[in-house]
């Protein structure tokens, strides 16, 4: 699917919040037309940076985020094709003059019970990989000699806890998961130091994704020392921390309430 552009229709004149941090960054979100994305979308906004809203599929829900947000732009492009992945930051910089932030949120997933391995076939494994681990490699590629030049580039990639213990919406999920967070161990080992490095991880987050997931949100209440379940605000606050922390890379953060623990 090719990238298209639409610009933001907003009129605000400056970040809600009076933060100032991300003063002249540009920020491509992806995945960012709900949940964990337009959460972080719209912080990094009020923190002061240009923000780029992306989604595949979902042009008017991203069309919408990006209109709330002052200089913001929305682009069209699923990651999982390499060609737009390669449109997408062409038309980043030339729209917005560089690329200081890619925060790679946008992710699939199929929901299988682990102990169906018949149902988790190799064209599940396939579809999920393209989109978590191949497209945001590709993206991440094709976004490095900008963030570069930037002179303060970043990367902050959306894995999962999924990734480091025995759970997830399906083995490949956690699989792909577990690959972007070792991804990222190992590109802030080669970018450093022109380019950070780091991950997020969420336990369950209250996302359009997992509204139905009510066993699953009454085993987190009950069980995480947090007593409930992430917001994508909660995620995207990490996300933020992450970009501001000049002199951590190569971490992946745990967001989930302390469920782990359990």
């Amino acid at each position: 699917m090719p990238a298209t552009y639409t610009p933001s229709m907003s009129t605000a004149a400056g970040p809600a919040s009076g933060d100032s941090r991300f003063d002249g960054h540009v920020v491509l979100v992806t995945g960012s037309s709900s949940g964990i994305g337009a959460a972080t979308a719209r912080q990094f906004a009020a923190a002061g940076a240009t923000v780029v809203v992306n989604s595949a599929t979902s042009v008017e829900a991203g069309a919408a985020v990006a209109a709330e947000l002052p200089g913001a732009t929305y682009v069209q492009a699923d990651i999982a094709d390499g060609a737009a992945c390669s449109r997408m930051i062409d038309e980043v910089v030339a729209v917005h003059g560089r690329l200081d932030a890619l925060i790679n949120n946008a992710g699939t997933t199929a929901v299988i019970p682990h102990g169906d391995l018949e149902a988790a076939s190799p064209d599940v494994w396939r579809r999920i990989f393209d989109v978590n681990v191949i497209g945001t490699w590709q993206l991440t590629v094709a976004a490095v000699p900008h963030l570069r030049a930037s002179g303060r580039g970043q990367v902050v990639n959306v894995s999962s806890l999924a990734g480091t213990r025995p759970v997830g919406s399906s083995i490949p999920y956690a699989c792909s998961k577990a690959a972007l967070s070792h991804m990222t161990h190992l590109l802030a080992s080669t970018l450093g130091p022109d380019v950070r490095v780091n991950a997020v991880a969420p336990g369950l987050v209250d996302t359009p994704w997992t509204e139905d997931w009510t066993a699953v949100r009454e085993f987190v209440q009950a069980q995480a020392p947090m007593r409930r379940v992430a917001t994508p605000e909660d995620v995207a606050e990490m996300i933020l921390a992450l970009a501001r922390s000049t002199f951590v890379t190569g971490e992946v953060v745990l967001v989930d309430g302390g469920i782990n623990l359990r």
